[in-house]
């Protein structure tokens, strides 16, 4: 069971946040894993090092347990017992090195869907700090054009840094709001979305007191003018991942129904992950999506021991 984070016990959620969770999921294992510590992991930066270096330079003072869906990826945890135990994961050599970043291990899931090659041209709209674009950029082998854009010049500081860490170097990084992107074609889109980060309260309890139940529907809007901003832009044939860490219906399957509904020339895909997921959204509070979303993977806190995690696969026709 996860290790319930100090000082909790007296967080309330609001009213209408237990009834409108209660209507999706287990609303009491929801809370158990929401109000639990996140466990450290990490994913292996291939494009400096490889997986079974990293894993005997690091495993004599840290276990490694593997995560399923990457393989690049594992949970990290110190060996030592009391004031001896490390938390630090991020001041180890390796680290600093760019041989590995610090990335939940939910998060590692758009890139692999995304499946980008050496070669390609893609974009990763809403790219900083940077855990999915250096994750790109290794699957990429530094071959091919990546632009990362962000709409925050402090954000962008730290995907500068990132960058440079792990060592990518066919990355190219913009600053401006992502439905402006037009006149281009890419392969591969990546739109990671700004949402009301529901998925994540268990490394930012804040949102507890944030959330309001208007909130995820007045962010839908811009989730939709990204995702159809990166259709425009993406060729024939090409693949965007559409993807949040909130488990609100109105900013995940809402938003995929939408662009089912007003481009004909897309199609939603099957994603096959080693991974416990729970059943879509098709229908909550009066309204009814397509039994497409079916295809698209929910993960709650619960199902994996994670973030939450939305994600779906758009296929261009």
């Amino acid at each position: 069971m996860p290790t319930q984070i100090p000082r909790t016990a007296d967080l309330e959620f609001k009213e209408k946040f237990v009834k409108r969770y209660s209507a999706l999921t287990d609303i009491d294992k929801f809370k158990e894993y929401s109000l639990s510590y996140l466990r450290k992991s990490i994913r292996v930066n291939t494009l400096k090092t490889n997986v079974n270096d990293v894993v005997k330079r690091i495993s004599g003072e840290w276990k490694l347990d593997p995560i399923p869906w990457c393989k690049e990826g594992f949970w990290i945890e110190h060996k030592g017992e009391g004031e001896e135990k490390r938390w630090d994961v991020g001041n180890m050599i390796e680290h600093m090195l760019g041989y590995f970043y610090i990335q939940e291990a939910a998060s590692m899931i758009p890139p692999i869907v995304l499946e980008p090659k050496p070669g390609e041209k893609v974009l990763d709209m809403c790219a900083a700090p940077g855990s999915k674009t250096t994750q790109i950029a290794q699957y990429m082998k530094n071959k091919g054009v990546l632009i990362a854009n962000d709409v925050t010049g402090i954000r962008l500081a730290a995907l500068g840094i990132n960058l440079q860490r792990c060592g990518v170097m066919n990355t190219i990084a913009t600053r401006m709001q992502g439905t402006r992107f037009r006149n281009m074609e890419f392969d591969r889109v990546l739109v990671d979305a700004p949402c009301s980060g529901t998925g994540t309260i268990r490394k930012s309890l804040k949102t507890i007191n944030m959330w309001n139940p208007n909130l995820g529907k007045h962010l839908a809007s811009t989730q939709r003018q990204l995702v159809k901003t990166g259709l425009n832009v993406l060729k024939p044939g090409g693949t965007l991942v559409y993807s949040t860490c909130t488990l609100e219906p109105d900013e995940d399957e809402a938003v995929v129904d939408w662009i089912l509904k007003h481009h004909e020339d897309v199609k939603l895909e099957n994603i096959k992950l080693e991974i416990k997921k729970s059943e879509p959204v098709v229908e909550f509070e009066g309204k009814t999506y397509s039994e497409e979303m079916k295809k698209c993977l929910r993960i709650w806190p619960q199902d994996n021991d994670t973030e939450g995690f939305f994600v779906a696969k758009l296929r261009k026709t």
